[in-house]
């Protein structure tokens, strides 16, 4: 009979065990999706911005105001990296695989300039917030040295194992 709490599921496989035998999270494709949830959400907020231009920090001070308006420098900026960083994160067949696709060092380099960009804007706060989020599970990965497959969404292989004895 299985007592609750005692470690074991109906089939008598501890469960301890079991979660062991499930696998590893893969950080950087965990990222991947916070990162293209906020590229879209930016593209978004960008072409918002154009309609309704407006900086997040305009009740400390209107000195920013000339980079949403008369000319709209900060949301054309936005848009650039909402669509640079979809590009990058969901690759186009010519950019998966390229050096500049499997280097998180370069993912780790580029956003911090999205997210101040994005945080500059009133519409595109929560991307902001997204892509730090993002960024410092994209810094996980890359602590834990992960690397980024060439083929996009696949998962990284393993080393063949020898059963022979030694």
């Amino acid at each position: 009979m299985n007592k609750i709490g005692s470690g074991t599921d109906s089939r008598g496989k501890g469960w301890k065990i079991r979660f062991i035998e499930m696998g590893k999270l893969i950080k950087n494709h965990w990222a991947r999706l916070i990162i293209l949830t906020s590229a879209v959400y930016q593209v978004g907020a960008a072409i918002e911005g154009f309609f309704w231009p407006k900086i997040f920090w305009d009740f400390l001070t209107r000195n920013l105001d000339v980079a949403v308006k008369p000319f709209p420098i900060l949301q054309i900026i936005n848009l650039a990296f909402g669509i640079g960083h979809f590009a990058l994160e969901w690759p186009l067949p010519f950019i998966g695989g390229t050096g500049l696709h499997r280097s998180l060092e370069f993912r780790l380099a580029i956003l911090p300039l999205t997210a101040l960009a994005s945080a500059l804007m009133y519409q595109s706060t929560n991307p902001a917030i997204y892509y730090t989020v993002g960024m410092g599970v994209y810094y996980w990965a890359y602590s834990e040295r992960e690397t980024i497959c060439a083929k996009p969404w696949t998962l990284p292989q393993r080393e063949p194992r020898s059963f022979a004895k030694a």
